[in-house]
């Protein structure tokens, strides 16, 4: 009969795997992990600190979960990484615990984190994501459901980063990209509609035609029309009978209150995002 778990791997009396669990050569695995079925765990993988990983996932050789947060304030405290089903985590991976007891670093299901990017304390992100190699999310990030984010960039502490939005490659994110927005450059800037990511999602379909037409709208009003972010608002308001329009208005407004970042403006200087 095959093991499934390497002779050479490190694991504590303590740590809850199901007994479905593969892990590989060398991999070393604290007393405060749980694990879920049908995970894999590769070689020289670490797995410590509180940390719950769900079913199905893929672990590549040499990820790192569950370690101390990179953030001097952190003392010890007893704080949770969380990670759902489904994910795939590839080689090298960083993801860290968060800094206070209590506090959760999520990661939701159906995720891809390619190689060499690294999750930060504090950072949530919900489901279906794309994260290309070499990205770094500061802490506190929030990453909403089917962003795509692309390689070798960084992500400054307390950004959000919207729904269905497309993150162009070596892009300097300090402030909120809006959803369903192509956002790249450096500065960045709003750029386009993520239309291409939308039409994979199905938003080009004849059920959900109607939200695309009104997304172009949402958009020409936004970005094209010149009016200050007050005046674009208020129009935009006029087309919340869509939950994603509605999704995208309270997220603008979100990115306006105390101690949130500001979100990145359009090509122009009287859009939204330069605050008049």
């Amino acid at each position: 009969m095959t093991t499934l778990i390497h002779p050479t791997a490190v694991i504590h009396s303590n740590a809850e795997l199901h007994p479905t669990v593969q892990v590989g050569a060398y991999a070393v695995i604290g007393a405060r992990v749980r694990v879920g079925a049908g995970t894999t765990i590769g070689p020289h993988v670490v797995l410590d600190g509180w940390t719950e990983i769900g079913a199905r996932n893929q672990i590549f050789p040499g990820a790192a979960i569950g370690l101390e947060p990179q953030d001097l304030k952190y003392d010890g405290s007893e704080s949770l990484v969380r990670i759902g089903d489904d994910n795939c985590i590839r080689e090298y991976v960083t993801i860290n615990r968060p800094t206070f007891t209590g506090e959760v670093t999520a990661l939701g299901n159906g995720n891809l984190l390619m190689a060499y990017s690294h999750v930060g304390h504090n950072c949530v992100i919900e489901d279906q994501v794309i994260i290309a190699n070499s990205v770094a999310l500061s802490g506190h990030v929030r990453v909403e459901s089917k962003a795509r984010i692309s390689g070798v960039l960084g992500v400054h502490q307390f950004v959000h980063i919207g729904r269905h939005s497309m993150v162009g490659g070596m892009t300097r994110i300090n402030r909120d990209v809006p959803p369903f927005m192509l956002v790249e450059g450096n500065p960045a800037r709003v750029r386009s509609l993520n239309l291409v990511g939308l039409k994979r999602s199905g938003f080009g379909e004849a059920e959900q035609g109607q939200t695309l037409r009104s997304l172009k709208k949402a958009f020409r009003i936004l970005y094209r029309s010149g009016l200050p972010f007050r005046e674009a608002m208020e129009q935009l308001s006029g087309l919340l009978d869509d939950e994603h329009l509605r999704h995208l208005y309270q997220f603008l407004q979100a990115s306006q209150q105390p101690g949130r970042r500001g979100l990145i403006p359009g090509r122009r200087t009287a859009t939204v995002g330069e605050v008049d």
